[in-house]
């Protein structure tokens, strides 16, 4: 599997719905099955980008947060 970054995408200080619009304009600028790290310090990325990658059909392969942190490594979709 791969385990590299491609790109990291850091979002903090951003609000909803801004942390998924650059993730989203990151995605369309990678290639398939790119490596993407987000770091957000926006709670509602807990709830929004498991969705964007469900809907969008990307791997979430990690989500973790500490107090102030949430961070994402997102695989993008094949197709």
């Amino acid at each position: 599997m791969k385990s590299e970054i491609d790109k990291i995408l850091d979002t903090s200080g951003l609000l909803c719905p801004e942390p998924v619009m650059m993730l989203h304009k990151v995605v369309r600028e990678v290639t398939a099955g790119a490596i993407i790290k987000v770091i957000a310090t926006d709670p509602s990325t807990t709830r929004d980008i498991p969705k964007f990658c469900q809907f969008l059909g990307h791997e979430l392969l990690q989500q973790e947060s500490d107090e102030k942190t949430y961070t994402y490594i997102i695989k993008k979709n094949p197709g």
